[in-house]
C-alpha cells in the first residue's frame, strides 16, 4: 500500500504523536497538579517536620513560620522556588507515563531545548527589559510591574539583601522554567491536544497561569482572588505572548528568557528599591504599569518570532508515515 505523510503538528498538538485516548490529558492534567501542589510540597517539608517533631514544640506551627510569605524570607522564597522548579520533573513523567512520549516533546518540536536560540533569547529579553524600564521612568507612577517605586532611595544592603540576592540569581530561573514548562509546556500540549485549538491551547493556560498567582478568594472592586486587577491583567498578558511564543517559535525557549528575565527584573528592583514580600505578593498595582508591560511584551515578541525565523527554527514536528487504506 502507499505510504501517505501525515501532516506536520504544530507544538501545540504534539500529544497526538502519543498514545491516542482523550481521557490522556485529563488524567494528565489532574495528576500534574496533585504532584506539584500538593504531593510535592509535602515531601519537599517532611524533613523540616520531622526536625521539629525531635526537637519539640508545635510541629504545624514552626513549619507554617518557616514557610510564611507574609513577610517573605530567603528561605521561605527559596522553599518556593524549588516547588515550581520540580514542576519541570512532575512533568517529564507525566509525559513519559501517560502519553509514552520522550520528555524532550515538552522542550520543543526538535525535540530538545535549542540552546542556541535560548542564548539569544536571553539577549532579546534584556533589550526589551531595558525598552520597558525606558517607557517605565516616564510614566507618572514611576513603576514597574509589582508598582515598585524606581524614584525613591536605594534600600541598604544587609545580609537579607544578600541570601535574597542568592536565592534569586541561583534559584529562579529554575523557577521561572517550571512555570513554563507546566503552564506552557503540559498545559498547551494537553488542552492543544484535546481541542486542536491554538486559541484555546494559549488563552486557557493563560488564565490558568494568572488564577495561578492567587492569594485569596477575595473579588472586590480593585482586587480579584487577592490580586490587583492591574497585576491579575499583566500576568493574563504575560500568559497570552509566552503561549503564542511557544507556538510561533514552537518551543519553550523564548518563554523561559522572557519568564527568567521578568523576575531578576522584579526582584531586582524589589532589593535595590521596594520590599521582597510586596514584590511576591502585591497589593497595590497601577494601571500604568500596563504601558511598560505591553511595551515588553510585544516587543520581545516581534523580536523572538523574527530571531526563531532567521535561525531557520522548525516550529512544527513530523509524524510518522501512515499507510494508506
Amino acid at each position: 500500500m502507499p505510504e501517505v505523510p501525515a501532516p506536520p503538528l504544530e507544538y501545540h498538538l504534539i500529544h497526538r504523536l502519543g498514545r491516542p485516548g482523550v481521557w490522556r490529558p485529563i488524567v494528565g492534567i489532574s495528576v500534574l497538579g496533585i504532584l506539584t501542589f500538593v504531593v510535592g510540597p509535602q515531601l519537599m517539608a517532611a524533613p523540616w517536620e520531622v526536625w521539629f517533631a525531635t526537637h519539640g514544640g508545635n510541629v504545624s506551627q514552626r513549619l507554617a513560620d518557616l514557610l510564611d510569605t507574609d513577610p517573605v524570607s530567603p528561605f521561605a522564597l527559596g522553599f518556593l522556588n524549588v516547588v515550581l522548579a520540580s514542576a519541570i520533573g512532575y512533568a517529564f513523567l507525566v509525559t513519559w507515563f501517560v502519553h509514552g512520549l520522550r520528555p524532550g516533546w515538552l522542550a520543543s518540536v526538535m525535540p530538545r531545548i535549542r540552546w542556541r536560540f535560548l542564548a539569544a533569547c536571553l539577549g532579546l529579553a534584556m533589550v526589551a527589559l531595558l525598552a520597558t524600564l525606558l517607557v517605565a521612568v516616564v510614566l507618572p507612577s514611576g513603576s514597574v510591574d509589582d508598582g515598585t517605586d524606581m524614584s525613591g532611595q536605594l534600600n541598604a544592603f544587609t545580609s537579607t539583601t544578600r541570601d535574597f540576592l542568592l536565592v534569586v540569581l541561583f534559584l529562579t530561573p529554575f523557577q521561572a522554567a517550571g512555570e513554563e514548562y507546566l503552564f506552557r509546556g503540559y498545559l498547551t500540549q494537553a488542552f492543544g491536544g484535546i481541542f486542536g485549538s491554538r486559541g484555546v491551547a494559549v488563552v486557557v493556560p493563560a488564565v490558568l497561569f494568572a488564577l495561578a498567582h492567587a492569594q485569596s478568594l477575595t473579588i472586590s472592586g480593585d482586587v480579584f482572588l487577592g490580586q490587583p486587577y492591574p497585576v491579575m491583567v499583566d500576568r493574563l498578558a504575560f500568559g497570552l505572548v509566552a503561549g503564542a511564543l511557544v507556538i510561533l517559535t514552537g518551543g519553550l525557549e523564548a518563554g523561559i528568557a522572557m519568564h527568567v528575565l521578568n523576575n531578576f527584573l522584579a526582584f531586582g528592583l524589589a532589593l535595590a528599591y521596594g520590599d521582597m514580600t510586596a514584590a511576591l505578593n502585591p497589593e497595590g498595582g497601577s494601571w500604568w504599569s500596563l504601558p511598560s508591560t505591553l511595551t515588553q511584551s510585544l516587543l520581545y515578541l516581534w523580536l523572538a518570532t523574527l530571531t526563531a525565523r532567521r535561525m531557520g527554527l522548525r516550529t512544527t514536528a513530523e509524524p510518522p508515515v501512515l499507510v494508506a487504506p
